[in-house]
């Protein structure tokens, strides 16, 4: 007898499992009225799970553990467990920042070996070839802290700072979820985590790192044939470290050929040639800082603002406030980040919302200085993704005259 299979949430990551699984029926928030699925599966409202009439419950990583649907499931697991039998080598990269481009950035160093890319990145496990020799994902907090049976052969982790605090509940929750494949991994896999978690419970094989030089230091690797700096200096030398793990090989021509998403430290400049800066993806504080870091060589008139989802910004200032920077506020927490600059004793202009900062710091930025978005926090209070935040950004640096 087939088990009967429940998928929660009717989304893109999970919406490919009906492929997979005959009949399968989804339960989404969204549904109100039961209607028939893709590839003949079911949809039905949320509310009408059964755990009785479940033998199997497969769910969306973004639905939080606070659920109705979690808290009923008997059995539940991730899609990486469901598919815990493809019989590859699976390389898993998580963190705060940067996850994204350094998954990017390692399939692009190794898909001449038939590597393929996916998870939190895009491509759902759903959609990927079992037959390619590596599966290279991207895996989020969530999707680890539900899965319960499978393991990387690799894991890459960047460094951790405090976010989607509300989903796990606190910052040990955060971390425990980042730390948790290592409970699961085997004495022939190899995890690179940061030297601050060295202590964690573990069969694999553990390299840590203190920061980029470090990493660098251990694998013999010349950060001055890197083109990759600031940020990107670290995703860029995990996906060379990789590389050399698995193949014994480093390749400088091939990183450097890698071209970064827009959004992230993106470089612009007027009709004046000031440079501002598009780092409007930064949607953390972790983030923000390490943008800091890249332009601080001179002043920086820095745009802050947006949805901040209750993190504590006092963080962030205790990093800024030592900069030579002129903070501008925007979005639904500028009275916040107006109060706080104060505090710490910032220069700082409230301002209307982004295009009044934008107004404002024409006025005031100078030939050799730095104009970056770089919000430390979401942009759905006021656009509707961070791409339109940042779109709309570049658009108005255009027409300054």
């Amino acid at each position: 007898m087939s088990k009967r299979v429940s998928i929660f949430g009717y989304g893109i990551t999970t919406k490919p499992l009906a492929k997979h699984i005959k009949n399968a029926v989804f339960y989404d928030d969204k549904c109100r009225e039961p209607y028939g699925g893709i590839d003949g599966s079911f949809v039905r409202p949320s509310s009408e799970f059964d755990p009785k009439h479940s033998d199997l419950e497969i769910t969306s990583p973004g639905i939080p553990p606070f659920n109705p649907l979690i808290k009923k499931a008997q059995n539940l697991i991730s899609e990486y467990d469901y598919f815990a039998n493809v019989r590859n080598l699976k390389i898993w990269i998580s963190g705060t920042n940067g996850k994204t481009t350094t998954t990017q950035m390692m399939q692009h160093i190794l898909k001449d070996k038939g590597s393929l890319a996916g998870g939190n990145i895009g491509t759902p496990l759903a959609e990927l070839d079992q037959k390619a020799p590596i599966w290279i994902l991207e895996t989020s907090s969530f999707t680890m802290h539900y899965t319960r049976k499978t393991a990387p052969n690799i894991y890459v982790l960047l460094p951790l700072s405090p976010d989607h605090l509300s989903w796990h509940g606190s910052m040990e929750s955060y971390v425990a979820d980042k730390l948790k494949p290592l409970s699961m991994m085997r004495s022939v896999d190899t995890a690179i985590i940061p030297e601050v978690y060295k202590n964690t419970s573990t069969r694999a094989k553990i390299i840590t790192y203190k920061d980029e030089a470090d990493l660098a230091k251990i694998f013999d690797i010349d950060v001055s044939r890197v083109l990759f700096k600031g940020a990107f200096l670290l995703d860029a030398l995990l996906a060379m470290v990789v590389d050399k793990v698995l193949f014994d090989r480093v390749s400088y021509k091939k990183i450097n050929s890698f071209k970064l998403d827009p959004h992230r430290q993106e470089e612009c400049r007027d009709t004046k040639n000031r440079l501002w800066v598009n780092d409007t993806k930064a949607t953390n504080l972790d983030a923000t800082i390490a943008a800091v870091k890249r332009y601080d060589e001179h002043c920086i008139h820095l745009i802050l603002g947006g949805d901040d989802k209750g993190v504590d910004l006092h963080e962030l200032f205790d990093f800024l406030k030592d900069k030579k920077l002129h903070i501008y506020t925007t979005g639904s927490n500028k009275f916040k980040l107006t109060q706080l600059a104060n505090e710490y004793a910032i220069t700082v202009t409230q301002c209307k919302n982004l295009q009044d900062a934008i107004v404002k710091i024409d006025q005031n930025l100078l030939k050799d200085e730095t104009a970056l978005l770089s919000p430390a926090a979401s942009s759905l209070d006021e656009f509707s993704s961070y791409a339109e935040r940042g779109n709309i950004f570049k658009e108005a640096i255009k027409k300054l005259s």
